[in-house]
Order: structure tokens, then C-alpha cells, then sequence
């Protein structure tokens, strides 16, 4: 109840003290979340459909990756194979809209997008997916120098597909000039998983091929925009800490008048520094809840803003939420408890003295 009274008191302080928090806090959770989520769609785009991921051996990025599309033949009279299909993944300009995804993939695997209006593509035929088809309202599409009929619309759960166009692979590699991005393969067996990868790898000495679950541990892309955001959200969050401490300890500061009268009329420090430690708990946990509702909020938006197209989602994670709160309480108590220490130790005249300086 003290607690709630002081901050009440200095209203302007107070909300000073709540938005640097609350805008530290949403920094981290924003770039972190959308980082994670890129990630997160790429990743189960591979992993949903497939035990199995074959790409050119020494390419590191599927979008350069080129693999013989003759080796499906093989692959499907493997024991223990239930399903293989293979995709070209590339991005190009798609009429007005300056990028977009494009998936080529063989007929088996058309299933996996679903069908909201039209029917499959056939040769010189697109469906676009739901987020894009809102883009167009013609009959046709010019992707790179070529113009496509547009057959149908479908939907994904996974935004990039959501944005993004997909044809048959034989278009897919006239545009791209190859045969393969991949090829994903599927077992009836987790047992039998490592036993086919033997027998895949030998069949081709340009080939890599890997389970879709280390394929997506070690994927360099990955690896790239996990650093990057972790430093961009790591120094975002760092600056914003320290300027919630700095804030802190000047308010603090400026109350050395309030905290001198308290120990002339025999206040402990203990009681000092316990009230402080409220404000600041109250203060800290009231902005970082304030900022997980309003990221949580704008995370929720992003898949439904058309000129995003689907791209950019965002997921955040229990653990990194938990660790903003840990690293939020602790800086706010830091800047708040230390000088309120120091001066709870300063003789009471001084800190009135310095108070009305």
C-alpha cells in the first residue's frame, strides 16, 4: 500500500520509469520473436514432410542447391520408403510485387497445400497462395519473363507459403534453370532412417543427405539469423536496461529529501529499502507485463498485414520470455536499491540538506 502511494505521488516520474521499460521489453521480445518465427515456418515446412532431406553436397543454401531429380526413381523402390517428392524453392519478382517465394514441387505433393477456390496447376498454371491472391485480381501472372494462368488459390499454415506461389517443378526448373532445390523423403520406419541415408548416399557422389531434424540444426541460414538477432536484441535490450537503471537511480536520487525525513523521524533503512523494493517490483512487473500484451498483440497482426505478405511471423518462446523478466527485475532493482542504499547510510540532515539543494 506505501509502495503504491509513492508511485502515485510523482505520476510523471512514474510513467517515465514504466516506459522505458515497457519499450526495452518489447524491443527484445519483437526482434527476438520474429527472428525465432522466420525460423520456426522454414524449419516445419521441411520437417512436417519428410524423415529425409537429400541437397547438393558443399551448398550450404537450398535456394542454390541443384539435385538430380532422375534419383526419385530410386529412392521410391528403397525399402521402408512410404513417400519422396522433390521442390525448387527460388524468389523472383511476381507481376507489381517486387519478391515473392515460388515453390516448384512434383504432382504427389500438391495435396499439402490446400485448396481454397480453382484446381491444381498444370503446365504454364500457378496457385497462389491466399495471402498473395489478394494482390491480383487478373488471370494471369508474369513471373521473370514468362506469363502464367492462374488456377486456383490455397492456404497454408505456414506463412511463407501463405505469400508465395507454387507451380509444377518441370516450370519451376525452365525458370531457375535446374532439376532439384531438394528432395524429401519419408519412412515408414525411424528405425530404418539411418539405413536408407546409406543407401541414398551412394547412389549419387553430388549429393548430401541428412534427417530433416539435423538438416535444420546445422542450416547456415539459420545459424546466420539466430546470431544476428541475438545481437541486435541483445544490444537493444542492454541500452534499454541500462537506461532503465540510470532512470532509476536518478529518481532515487532526487528523493534524498524524502528518504533524509523518513530517518529523522526514526525510520530503519531496512524500511527504506524494503518500500523501495516494491515500488520498483510493481513498477517493473506491471511494465513488463504491459509490454508482453502489446508484443503478443502486434505478433498476432503481422501474419494478417497484406504488404507483409505472410513473410514475417513471429513465435515467442517461454524461455526467452522468463528471461526478460529475470534480466528487467534485476537491472530495475539494481538501479534502484544500490543508491537507495548508499543513501539511507548518509547522515538524515545531509540527505535533507541535498534534497532542497
Amino acid at each position: 500500500m506505501i509502495a503504491l502511494k509513492a508511485l502515485s505521488k510523482n505520476p510523471f516520474k512514474s510513467l517515465l520509469i514504466f516506459s522505458s521499460i515497457t519499450i526495452a521489453v518489447m524491443a527484445i521480445f519483437l526482434i527476438s520473436s520474429v527472428s525465432q518465427g522466420v525460423i520456426g515456418m522454414y524449419s516445419k515446412m521441411i520437417k512436417t514432410d519428410g524423415d529425409i532431406i537429400i541437397t547438393q553436397k558443399g551448398i550450404s543454401d537450398t535456394f542454390f542447391s541443384n539435385v538430380d531429380i532422375s534419383l526419385l526413381e530410386k529412392i521410391d523402390k528403397l525399402e521402408h520408403v512410404t513417400s519422396s517428392y522433390a521442390m525448387i524453392v527460388g524468389a523472383s519478382p511476381i507481376g507489381h510485387i517486387p519478391i515473392a517465394g515460388i515453390y516448384g514441387t512434383t504432382a504427389n505433393h500438391f495435396s499439402h497445400y490446400k485448396l481454397s477456390s480453382g484446381k491444381y496447376p498444370k503446365e504454364g498454371e500457378v496457385i497462389l497462395g491466399a495471402n498473395l491472391a489478394k494482390q491480383f485480381a487478373t488471370v494471369g501472372v508474369n513471373i521473370g519473363n514468362k506469363r502464367f494462368r492462374i488456377s486456383g488459390v490455397y492456404s497454408s499454415d505456414i506463412g511463407f507459403e501463405e505469400g508465395g506461389v507454387v507451380m509444377n517443378i518441370e516450370d519451376a526448373g525452365v525458370l531457375f534453370n535446374r532439376s532439384a532445390s531438394f528432395i524429401l523423403v519419408s519412412s515408414d520406419s525411424p528405425n530404418k532412417i539411418d539405413n536408407i541415408i546409406k543407401k541414398i548416399s551412394g547412389m549419387d557422389s553430388a549429393i548430401e543427405v541428412k534427417t530433416t531434424k539435423n538438416f535444420v540444426k546445422e542450416y547456415n541460414q539459420f545459424k546466420i539469423i539466430e546470431n544476428s538477432s541475438f545481437v541486435i536484441s541483445t544490444l537493444a535490450f542492454a541500452m534499454g536496461l541500462m537506461g532503465i537503471a540510470s532512470v532509476m537511480s536518478m529518481i532515487v536520487n532526487s528523493r534524498k529529501e524524502e528518504f533524509g525525513i523518513m530517518r529523522a523521524l526514526g525510520k530503519s533503512r531496512f524500511f527504506i529499502i524494503k518500500n523501495l523494493f516494491f515500488e520498483t517490483l510493481i513498477m517493473s512487473l506491471s511494465a513488463y507485463l504491459f509490454a508482453l500484451v502489446l508484443s503478443l498483440g502486434i505478433l498476432a497482426m503481422l501474419p494478417h498485414i497484406e504488404m507483409l505478405q505472410g513473410y514475417v511471423n513471429g513465435t515467442l518462446s517461454l524461455s526467452t520470455a522468463l528471461y526478460v523478466l529475470a534480466s528487467t527485475l534485476f537491472m530495475a532493482l539494481l538501479g534502484s536499491l544500490i543508491p537507495a542504499w548508499i543513501a539511507s547510510k548518509t547522515d538524515p540532515i545531509l540527505l535533507i540538506n541535498q534534497g532542497c539543494a
